[in-house]
């Protein structure tokens, strides 16, 4: 069913060897709004690959076609890493999942059945006897069609010890080859999480034959840290996400857990396989491709992660660096070098400027890129980084966008009503309209609403400069509201106006893509 060469599981039982379970696919794309198309999916599956990522969760092929068809292109195409599928401890998910890693070179299994008494009361009302035999069962089914089984305590951290330890024994003697025990809620604390491991793994017949995997959530901010002591009690698989992202709070997120493990091996002595210096680039596809903005002042690659105002840090960085870094800019895939681009910058320079600041565009896209880099340079003095990535990112949102902004001319000022003309292109068509409203920003949504008629709810609009001075490039972001369905988009332009007309067209195409993903749905009961 696999190939003979090395597995992440062989590489975990060196006690010295963490693997990296990635499950941004699956996971982080459960975070509201961040709904990823194919196209981005494979393009961050290749990334995640690239970049040395042991296991890749692909997705929940049960939840809908869509996330069937991209665990199969997922799996048929990546070429080192693991791909997993998710299914609950129910056949068809199952045999469904199977059925979508089959093509890939190693492929895994990922099921999952709650423990703790408040989910089987409440969740799933069952017995420990009966969850017992279900994990036997189904383990023992997902061994019959791959190598390679994972199974989760679902809120394990929330389970009484005696029982976890009786679920865990039973998974493995049915044949899981990796035991995951999350912290699903993000309720343990550090000490109590390394507890665990260490008791689990002492107490379980056969539990060496198993890898012991951490899972946390940061609805505490504990993420990273528990992840860090489960390793410390004898994990040695990290399941983590791009960015953090993820379900509520979002996962630990994979660059942190990386660059502490490199940063303090005299602590942690452990490693990873993964090439730190593209953690930067992955942030930015993972970004953008999910419209989830990185906070400025996240951990190691957030914009002021390696930002320095203060004099007193300013002078210690010019006498030595490692003053006030612990790690440099170029682990993590962060050049100090700054290139100001203008509008006598050729393609050349361009292209190696993008490079340098993460990006590698085929050739359409560098062309068409160049394009509106020059059309930016002619309206602004200065094109610092922060507008190239902007630019950049912007367009790698929207290139599979059905709706798009053609023109927008308003008319505002302090004698109201103020006024919007607009027009779109909606699947190859232009369409106009004018409209008014309170305020310019209303006016053009109203513009929007009258083209592409819609119930959504207006939850959030948040406009920030993506740099300084009176002629930097807006951000916009808008999130959106409709039967349950959240969305939230981003735009960026000069012109204000213009990035909010973005931003709101943007969140209304990956609301249409959401609406047709819910119709294809096809969960199991």
């Amino acid at each position: 069913m696999t190939d003979s060469v090395s597995s992440p599981r062989d590489s975990a039982r060196n006690s010295e060897s963490v693997v990296i379970f990635d499950t941004t696919l699956r996971d982080g794309e459960q975070s509201p709004g961040a709904t990823m198309y194919l196209e981005d999916k494979l393009q961050v599956a290749e990334m995640l690959d690239h970049m040395g990522v042991d296991i890749i969760e692909a997705g929940f092929p049960i939840a809908s076609e869509g996330d069937f068809e991209a665990v199969s292109a997922i799996a048929e195409r990546t070429k080192n890493a693991v791909i997993a599928g998710l299914a609950r401890a129910i056949e068809g998910d199952i045999a469904r999942c199977g059925e979508a890693v089959r093509k890939a070179r190693r492929p895994r299994i990922h099921t999952f059945v709650s423990t703790s008494p408040i989910h089987l009361q409440h969740q799933m009302n069952k017995s420990e006897a009966q969850v017992l035999e279900i994990i036997a069962r189904t383990v023992t089914q997902a061994r019959n069609l791959v190598d390679d089984v994972e199974w989760s305590a679902m809120d394990a951290t929330r389970t009484p010890i005696d029982y976890l330890c009786r679920c865990v024994e039973a998974a493995i003697r049915a044949g899981a080859t990796t035991i995951n025990l999350p912290d699903t809620v993000g309720y343990a604390l550090p000490d109590e999480y390394e507890a665990m491991f260490r008791q689990i793994r002492e107490r379980v017949p056969d539990a060496d034959k198993a890898v012991f995997s951490v899972h946390c959530h940061d609805d505490l901010g504990l993420a990273v840290a528990n992840s860090l002591a489960g390793v410390r009690g004898g994990a040695r698989q990290v399941e983590c996400t791009i960015n953090g992202l993820g379900e509520r709070a979002g996962n630990a997120a994979l660059e942190e857990v990386v660059m502490a493990l490199k940063t303090r091996g005299d602590s942690l002595p452990y490693h990873t396989e993964i090439d730190s210096t593209l953690l930067t680039r992955a942030s930015k596809l993972v970004s953008a491709v999910s419209s989830s903005p990185v906070q400025f002042n996240k951990a190691i690659v957030g914009r002021n992660a390696f930002a320095h105002e203060s004099g007193i840090h300013q002078d210690g960085m010019l006498k030595n660096a490692q003053t006030y870094e612990i790690m440099t800019p170029a682990s993590v895939g962060v050049s100090k070098t700054s290139l100001v681009m203008g509008k006598h910058s050729g393609r050349h320079a361009f292209k190696d400027k993008l490079r340098e600041l993460g990006y590698e565009l085929a050739d359409n896209a560098l062309h068409d890129a160049f394009v509106r880099f020059k059309d930016l340079a002619d309206r602004k003095k200065v094109v610092y980084d922060e507008d190239l990535m902007a630019l950049v990112d912007d367009e790698i949102i929207h290139a599979h966008d059905r709706i798009k902004l053609v023109d927008l001319t308003v008319f505002a000022g302090t004698k109201g009503p103020q006024s919007a003309a607009l027009t779109l292109d909606i699947d190859g068509t232009h369409v106009t309209h004018q409209a008014t409203g309170n305020g310019p920003v209303d006016a053009i949504f109203n513009a929007i609403q009258a083209l592409v008629p819609h119930g959504a709810v207006l939850e959030l609009f948040q406009v920030h400069a993506v740099t300084k001075g009176t002629d930097a490039q807006a951000e916009v972001s808008v999130r959106l509201a409709e039967d349950g369905k959240t969305v939230t988009a981003k735009g960026a332009d000069p012109d204000t106006l213009v990035a909010a007309a973005k931003a709101y067209i943007a969140s209304l195409n990956k609301l249409m893509m959401k609406r047709g993903k819910s119709q294809r749905d096809v969960l199991a009961g």
